[in-house]
């Protein structure tokens, strides 16, 4: 695998802006969302790059229900000379479980490939398959990462925005040690985080009355019964065992998301650093204009540099 050309690859597709897609273009005329043509940019600004598929036999459950979004796969960047040790960061875009945010994507990925870090993007499944494919998939990526395929493979960093938020708040409760006797050796090997960034994740629809972008009549986002949506609340399976989290959101993401997760986190011991910023909207990603909004507020992308202190304080510093 050539991995500086994906170092390229991505470099090329951020300064051309080819995933940023304008809010304008987000919805078809009679007002529904564009999916089709937000998984064809995204497919278009793909192909420079070498992927990785998560399974290289066949994806366990996929079939032709949305060939377009494609078998879940990751892009590897490796960090720049110098910093071959430090900890790689696994990026979730979000988009609702229903389609590519590629801003919270690719240019996440290259904002912190700059700072120092490995990254990999995550192409998980989306919507007709459900959110539990999505965490078999994002679990999938952290064991190929521990795999070494890729380098040292020795600490490993979600970090997911929106739906890829919640994502990674279920791996980060939901880590295990590996599959004791599964033929496939990569799934023997554990999908423990070494710590979790969650960007404005929509975390919970049990904690309290009306979360942010609950829809009673798209139940597949939070759980399909009862029993579900308590499985897919991140807050309700924290453990002593969960890694360090850091969180930041907006008010207008509604700052209980990210408060009911603390409390969680505080009682069980597990640390944490949380920020609300009180200004700006959901889907920001590094808040630096390089969004769908053309959102750029200094104050909120400064919520990069706060991750990178919070990561060197828990020893997970770029300089590996």
């Amino acid at each position: 695998m050539d991995d500086q050309k994906n170092v390229a690859a991505l470099k090329a597709a951020v300064e051309r802006r080819a995933f940023i897609r304008p809010i304008a273009r987000h919805r078809l005329s009679d007002g529904t969302l564009d999916v089709k043509g937000n998984l064809e940019l995204w497919n278009r600004a793909m192909e420079d790059f070498e992927k990785t598929p998560l399974w290289p036999d066949g994806t366990p459950g996929w079939d032709d229900r949305d060939l377009l979004q494609g078998e879940p796969y990751l892009v590897y960047v490796p960090a720049p000379a110098g910093h071959e040790d430090a900890p790689t960061i696994l990026v979730a875009h979000g988009g609702g479980f229903t389609w590519r945010t590629g801003c919270e994507g690719p240019n996440v990925a290259w904002y912190f490939h700059c700072a120092g870090y490995h990254t990999a993007i995550l192409s998980y499944r989306l919507l007709p398959y459900d959110r539990h494919a999505a965490i078999a998939d994002m679990q999938r990526a952290i064991r190929l990462l521990r795999s070494g395929a890729f380098g040292p493979g020795n600490q490993v960093i979600a970090m997911g925005f929106s739906a890829g938020g919640m994502l990674g708040g279920n791996c980060a409760v939901y880590g295990d040690d590996g599959q004791v006797g599964a033929a496939d050796a990569v799934d023997r090997l554990p999908s423990r985080l070494d710590a979790c960034v969650v960007g404005y994740g929509a975390m919970s629809s049990v904690s309290f009355p009306g979360p942010f972008m609950a829809d009673p009549n798209e139940p597949d986002l939070f759980g399909v019964n009862a029993a579900d949506r308590f499985y897919l609340a991140t807050e309700k399976h924290v453990t002593p065992a969960a890694p360090p989290f850091f969180i930041w959101q907006t008010l207008s993401d509604d700052g209980r998301h990210g408060l009911c997760l603390a409390k969680a986190l505080q009682d069980a011991g597990v640390p944490y650093e949380l920020h609300i910023f009180e200004g700006g909207v959901h889907g920001l990603a590094m808040a630096d204009g390089e969004n769908d909004l053309e959102a750029d507020i200094p104050h909120i992308h400064h919520w990069g540099q706060l991750c990178l202190e919070w990561l060197a304080l828990h020893g997970l510093g770029a300089e590996g």
